[in-house]
């Protein structure tokens, strides 16, 4: 099962930022977004028809990394080759990466947007070759062969098309707290736990959320008016949404999830 083939998946991340015009422009050229609306307070950039990203601008929110909120909004690219792709686009115009990591299920980028944000851009490995422990999957953080990758990479134009948010990787303030909201709120299973995360997945996908503490030990209640994550969407199938207790939820550090049908 691919994510797109999931009950509950990621639909579409909604980040407030102060700079529309920067933000915009560089999930456009760089993570090859396109816009699809939007006016001088919010933009919309998605591939194809499929919005993925909302930016709203608020000129006074400040930054506050060690709060609860976005870790990174992970773009899954639809093959090994357009990863390849997109490094070298990446190389090419000198952007500073934050890492590079083989992930076993996943090969994976990291990366920052103009305000800290953190993406994430990666690639499945075949199912087939996920190891499974019960019902946890086998992860982990390895290196990735960057330079094998560059070799492979040829001209990018744009995030093709089958280009999704994969997952979503949240900074939380306990990770028991987070189990809690994401296994009986959003009916997710957990897949792995370790370091100070969790990760959690509808439909036996690695994961579409997951939580750490990393930075965020302890956090309380976000700020009202902080830079960061706003809001994520969620799609789910008719049988998950009549699982779900609501169509719009709130973790314990004030992140607002919602859920809208997914669409074929």
């Amino acid at each position: 099962m691919a994510t797109s083939d999931a009950p509950i998946q990621i639909g579409q991340v909604v980040l407030t930022v102060n700079d529309l015009t920067k933000v915009g422009d560089y999930y456009q050229r760089i993570i090859g977004l396109h816009r699809l609306s939007g006016d001088g307070e919010t933009q919309v950039l998605g591939v194809g028809r499929k919005p993925l990203l909302e930016l709203r601008r608020d000129p006074a929110a400040r930054h506050r990394p060690s709060e609860a909120g976005l870790f990174h909004t992970a773009f899954l690219l639809p093959d090994h080759q357009a990863l390849a792709d997109w490094l070298r686009h990446v190389a090419t115009n000198q952007i500073q990466l934050d890492g590079a990591s083989d992930h076993l299920v996943s090969e994976a980028i990291y990366l920052r947007d103009p305000e800290g944000n953190g993406i994430e851009v990666y690639v499945d490995r075949p199912r087939d070759q996920w190891k499974w422990i019960g019902n946890e999957v086998e992860m982990d953080t390895a290196r990735l062969d960057v330079q094998a990758l560059l070799d492979q990479g040829r001209t990018w134009q744009a995030a093709p098309d089958g280009t999704v948010v994969g997952h979503v990787h949240l900074q939380v303030g306990d990770v028991a707290l987070a189990e809690g909201f994401v296994m009986n709120d959003l009916n997710m299973d957990r897949t792995s736990h370790r370091f100070g995360a969790s990760f959690f997945s509808s439909g036996g996908y690695h994961h579409h959320l997951a939580g750490n503490i990393w930075n965020s030990r302890g956090a309380r209640q976000r700020s009202a008016n902080a830079t960061g994550l706003a809001e994520v969407v969620l799609e789910a199938d008719a049988d998950a949404l009549a699982t779900l207790s609501a169509r719009e939820f709130t973790d314990p550090w004030g992140t607002r999830f919602s859920v809208r049908p997914k669409v074929s």
